[in-house]
């Protein structure tokens, strides 16, 4: 694992110009090119913004204004389901690399989610500038998004990783990510309050590590907790994080082999 790792290092540079490579052929052919990435997510919760501040007149939530409480759980979902699909599907999608060239393909992965990545700090500056237009200053306390940033890379980088080394071999993979995109969109309180579930059972809830994610988010910019101060919930969700990179990691290692064979 720690060889794994340290050739991925040694590979930063290339990585980058990938990267950079990548986001600009998901877009290319097209009239306004790599906007389209801001596009489509703007015109979403625009959407969003339209039915529920205007058309049903929603409540406020803690006092707080109902969109901003709804971005400040939604952009990372956006991060998690755009960096999970498109990883997921990262290494047959450039199959011909796997095949024909010397290639790090554990790179394929991570190069997908540095896309979604550049998409998704521009969220944050979107969600700030949402902050202040509705009169919210600055706080120290969004600081704090760098971190749970950093959390859900992680957790994500782990989860590209098993997911993409597997669809080489079941083909289903990528449809069953898509269907747990899906649930698991309504399964996170991300249009809900946990709080509106009996305390009892939030437990189950709590197992869903993108909750302490989104519950970070809004802690961050609304509620302002420092993630220390729920210290079993980030120790549990650093846990299973770790668990599922180490996992990960050694999966697309193992497999990695026999990619050229099958594909």
């Amino acid at each position: 694992m720690q060889g794994f790792l340290k050739a991925i290092w040694q590979s930063r540079t290339l990585l980058w110009k990938l990267t950079k490579n990548d986001f600009k052929q998901r877009y290319v052919g097209n009239f306004l090119g790599v906007l389209w990435a801001f596009i489509h997510p703007t015109a979403t919760i625009a959407v969003f913004w339209f039915v529920f501040q205007v058309g049903f007149k929603s409540q406020p939530v803690d006092d707080f204004p109902f969109i901003l409480w709804l971005v400040a759980g939604m952009f990372p979902w956006f991060y998690f389901a755009d960096g999970l699909s498109s990883g997921t599907n990262s290494v047959i999608a450039n199959s011909f690399l796997v095949k024909k060239i010397v290639f790090r393909v554990s790179l394929l992965p991570m190069i997908k989610l540095l896309s979604a990545l550049v998409i998704h700090v521009f969220f944050i500056f979107f969600m700030f500038a949402m902050f202040l237009y509705y009169g919210y200053s600055p706080e120290i306390y969004w600081l704090q998004i760098i971190y749970y940033l950093f959390a859900l890379s992680v957790l994500l980088l782990g989860l590209s990783w098993i997911t993409s080394s597997v669809i080489v071999f079941f083909r289903d993979m990528g449809q069953l990510v898509a269907v747990v995109i899906q649930f698991g969109f309504w399964l996170t309180p991300i249009f809900w309050s946990i709080k509106i579930v009996p305390e009892k059972y939030h437990f189950l809830i709590e197992l869903n590590p993108l909750v302490y994610i989104i519950e970070g988010y809004r802690n961050s910019m609304i509620y302002h907790q420092w993630f220390w101060e729920n210290m079993q919930m980030t120790l549990y969700y650093w846990t299973i994080t770790a668990i599922i990179f180490v996992v990960g990691g050694l999966t697309f290692s193992r497999l990695r082999p026999h990619f050229s064979d099958v594909l």
